[in-house]
């Protein structure tokens, strides 16, 4: 059944958001996030404090394109007011590990007793900090920021061991997106 589909997102006070050529952009002073979308046969229109994606004959599938679509509008709108934060866990049974940033890098030496160095990418806008055995990932736009905690959870990824006996490695323990 062919119906229209009407989504919307409200848009706080001070904040100005645009849509050209597919890119949706937020700004709020000098912060500003960014978001590809693309609905085939839809249109965004974009008042002064509502975002809304409109199709006119729409199914099951679309509206759920259009509910994915406004989801990510809402969280690059909320990363204008507050940080996203992840808090990871360096965990070792076997041998101490290292980790330290090093420019747009993680370096996690002695993993397993391994003599080379593992490497994790951190994506632009990501701030890192490392205290103790937790590391902390913020930034003001989401996918970055978990884009970033799931390339260093890949990096001590152990291949063919059993998890349960080879627990070390670094992991999510929380996600958060609330202010720093």
């Amino acid at each position: 059944m062919k119906r229209k589909i009407t989504l919307s997102c409200e848009i706080p006070e001070g904040v100005e958001c645009s849509y050209e050529k597919g890119i949706f952009i937020c700004r709020k002073g000098e912060i500003s996030n960014s978001r590809k979308i693309e609905i085939p046969g839809a249109k965004i229109e974009i008042t002064k404090n509502k975002v809304e994606i409109i199709k006119e004959r729409g199914n099951k599938k679309d509206n759920a394109l259009i509910a994915t679509n406004i989801a990510h509008i809402r969280n690059a709108i909320s990363g204008l007011e507050n940080k996203f934060i992840y808090e990871m866990e360096i965990c070792h049974v076997h041998f101490p590990m290292g980790v330290k940033v090093q420019e747009k890098e993680i370096i996690i030496d002695n993993f397993l007793g391994e003599k080379f160095k593992r490497r994790a990418r951190i994506l632009d806008k990501v701030d890192v900090e490392i205290k103790g055995n937790k590391i902390f990932l913020s930034g003001n736009d989401l996918e970055k920021v978990g884009q970033t905690a799931a390339n260093i959870e890949k990096a001590t990824k152990v291949p063919k061991k059993d998890r349960k006996i080879f627990q070390d490695g670094i992991f999510i323990v929380s996600k958060d997106g609330r202010a720093v």
